[in-house]
């Protein structure tokens, strides 16, 4: 994960490296690394507080308070080493635990770090909890069936990742490209079972569609 470019909607935080290069009236290159108090110290400008600020705030903010003391020069803002963070995977998952990542994981990183959901784990509630509160929650078919991941959210130290137990399921078997147990979300037709399956085969015989559906505590 750390070879991935930073982009500019990258949260900084203590222990990112920034290298500013300066170029024009006045030349360096200085590396500064975001301190506890969320500040890193510039030449004449002083402390400045970037914690909580993103990649294209700070650099802004950076090439601000530089001009306050010099003029007719040009910077180039980039990250250097990044931090890592902790977050805490729980719920029905192979290893359950606290893990130190990149601050560029997403929630599937973290799952990849806790082993994956258990067989009992839910693939398509996953929540992400942050500050007593749920930001979100993550469906893994868009990602598994679809290979769509814009729900996969950006983690922050301290973020909480819970599986819950499993929900409704459904098992479709025989003349399928992909027959399995496949977890239900809301209504659902027996098409769309067939459509997270991979289809029919050509082999498949569709005037001889069986259903078996057993009642909870009943039959």
């Amino acid at each position: 994960v750390e070879d991935v470019p930073v982009g500019p909607d990258y949260v900084l935080g203590p222990g990112d490296d920034l290298a500013i290069n300066i170029w024009g009236a006045m030349e360096g290159a200085i590396v500064r690394t975001v301190d506890r108090n969320g500040q890193i110290i510039l030449p004449s400008a002083g402390p400045v507080r970037i914690w909580g600020l993103t990649f294209s705030q700070a650099d802004q903010l950076i090439r601000e308070q530089l001009s306050r003391y010099y003029r007719g020069f040009q910077t180039s803002v980039s990250m250097g080493r990044l931090r890592t963070i902790r977050v805490y995977v729980v719920g029905e998952v192979c290893q359950p635990g606290s893990f130190t990542l990149s601050s560029l994981s997403t929630v599937t990183n973290a799952l990849f770090a806790g082993g994956g959901p258990l067989k009992l784990g839910s693939l398509r509630k996953i929540e992400l909890k942050r500050d007593h509160h749920t930001v979100g929650s993550l469906d893994l078919y868009d990602f598994l069936l679809r290979g769509d991941k814009t729900r996969d959210f950006r983690l922050q130290p301290g973020d909480t990742i819970f599986i819950p137990p499993i929900g409704p399921v459904a098992a479709i078997t025989g003349e399928v490209k992909r027959p399995a147990v496949y977890e239900l979300q809301g209504s659902i037709h027996i098409t769309d079972l067939i459509e997270m399956a991979g289809g029919l085969t050509p082999q498949s015989y569709l005037k001889r569609v069986q259903v078996i559906r057993s009642k909870p505590n009943a039959e």
